[in-house]
């Protein structure tokens, strides 16, 4: 759903399993780019990496190669089969070799980064086992994301992991009640900051100070509109020792704005985005799909409103 404000236009697009509470900070992000707009930038363009889905190492490696610059691949592993287990460790190996491969072809041996995410789907046991051979396949992982699915499990990945690998910790920071845990606990050396899910960019900002920890701005699936607000959290952090996973409008069947946030060698620019008539309409929801959001949307209003009185 896209929201206009005299600051410009915001997004509010919370995953459809996420109740009414969880969804508040959704609002709240989508309030601030339409109605307050964001902070000055201290930079003009931010670094990107390309994803590579849990696909064959065929279809992986065309996906680099085709990634219009980006030098780090972040490619997802721990793949959930239908009887519930995840995929072999062999798949794995052979999705980041390939990815190897095609970033050696395009920018010399080692000359570009990869990092894996897991979504949590490992035990301990199977991180323990796993992270030490896709570092080899990779040649070096930059970092491993949410490899297990809690922050204690987090926090003995790291501390029993023989590879030097860091551990990166997302959904144990976007979903949690205290996301300060993950750094009281030892639990990560690299926090994935994602707009929407954490409220906003300015409280993005506020946690990636509190933490002190580096930090990876990524997107939750959004269309430009809503990527446009992780460009500026980004272009905003005064420092910006990773490429972001921000070059995710092309995973998208229909975009909502003319010029979509799409990388140039290897980077997105820093601007705001407007969407256009004919993108919308080629993106229009059905009425009920319509009624559904709109209803969405006064329920998380009416639960701000609250909060505000």
């Amino acid at each position: 759903m896209l929201l206009r404000g005299e600051a410009g236009w915001g997004e509010l697009s919370p995953f459809w399993d996420y109740d009414d509470v969880e969804s508040l900070t959704w609002l709240r992000a989508a309030r601030e780019a339409a109605d307050v707009g964001w902070p000055e930038p201290v930079r003009d363009q931010v670094p990107v990496n390309v994803t590579v889905p849990a696909v064959g190492p065929q279809e992986a490696r065309a996906i680099v190669l085709g990634s219009a610059g980006c030098r780090t691949a972040k490619v997802k592993v721990a793949q959930r089969l239908p009887d519930g287990t995840v995929e072999s460790l062999a798949i794995e190996m052979d999705r980041v070799a390939a990815v190897r491969d095609a970033l050696d072809d395009l920018y010399g041996e080692l000359g570009g980064k990869i990092r894996i995410d897991a979504n949590g789907a490992w035990s301990v046991d199977q991180a323990l086992e796993r992270i030490p051979q896709l570092d080899i396949s990779a040649g070096g992982l930059e970092y491993v994301e949410q490899p297990c699915a809690t922050v204690t499990e987090l926090a003995e990945v790291r501390r029993r992991l023989t590879a030097d690998v860091p551990i990166a910790a997302d959904e144990s920071v976007r979903r949690a009640a205290d996301p300060l845990r993950v750094v009281r606990e030892d639990a990560a050396d690299v926090v994935v900051l994602k707009v929407q899910p954490l409220g906003g960019v300015r409280a993005c900002l506020d946690l990636a100070e509190q933490v002190g920890l580096p930090v990876v701005v990524s997107s939750a699936l959004e269309s430009s509109v809503g990527l446009a607000a992780g460009v500026a959290l980004a272009a905003a952090l005064p420092e910006l020792p990773y490429a972001c996973g921000l070059a995710t409008s092309q995973l998208l069947e229909h975009d909502v704005v003319a010029d979509p946030l799409l990388p140039v060698d290897g980077t997105l620019p820093v601007r705001r985005v407007d969407p256009e008539e004919a993108a919308l309409a080629a993106a229009a929801p059905s009425d009920d799909v319509r009624r559904r959001w709109l209803a969405r949307h006064d329920r998380l209003a009416a639960l701000l409103a609250g909060e505000a009185r």
